[in-house]
């Protein structure tokens, strides 16, 4: 999805590969893999340590558990693993979100999480079903489903304008 936007992305798996990096996705898959891999690979702490400085990240499905209070803590939220069910309860449906022009996004939900609780620094966009499923916090968007399985880039997208200001800001 961010090629097709025109980013160069490259995938990160030591320590070493944040270095450079304009912004980050934290993609979905499985929680408890993710956090594992973090901590083998000594990813954790420096991985805190780059959201701690403001660069752009989009957090999806998992992405979103990974960075929750019970795991890396950079997000003041709690998120519920496989809040809508297993895989079988799987669904889509549309969602508005504040900031994200163009109508409802599509949003593909699998296993997916919801926030079961978060603090006053945590800005909610959207819930479905009374729980929140995106959220805003500082630089970091993190929503509980896979945007990158529709064709919309719109979520990719502001984490390109977010790397953007970033840029405009600190040049400035």
């Amino acid at each position: 999805m961010l090629a097709e936007l025109g980013a160069e992305a490259r995938e990160v798996r030591t320590p070493g590969d944040l270095a450079g990096l304009d912004g980050l996705v934290l993609p979905g898959g499985e929680s408890t893999t993710m956090t594992l891999g973090l901590e083998r690979e000594g990813l954790a702490e420096p991985l805190r340590d780059l959201l701690a400085s403001g660069i752009p990240t989009l957090a999806t499905c998992a992405g979103m558990i990974v960075l929750d209070r019970e795991h890396l803590d950079v997000l003041d939220l709690v998120a519920r693993r496989n809040a809508f069910g297993r895989q079988v309860r799987s669904f889509e449906t549309d969602l508005e979100l504040p900031g994200v022009s163009g109508g409802p996004l599509r949003a593909v939900f699998i296993r997916a999480p919801w926030v079961e609780d978060h603090g006053q620094r945590v800005e909610v966009l959207a819930e479905l079903e009374g729980h929140p499923v995106a959220v805003r916090q500082g630089d970091v968007l993190a929503v509980a489903f896979h945007p990158e399985l529709t064709k919309d880039g719109r979520l990719h997208r502001w984490l390109i304008d977010a790397i953007a200001a970033r840029d405009v800001r600190e040049a400035a």
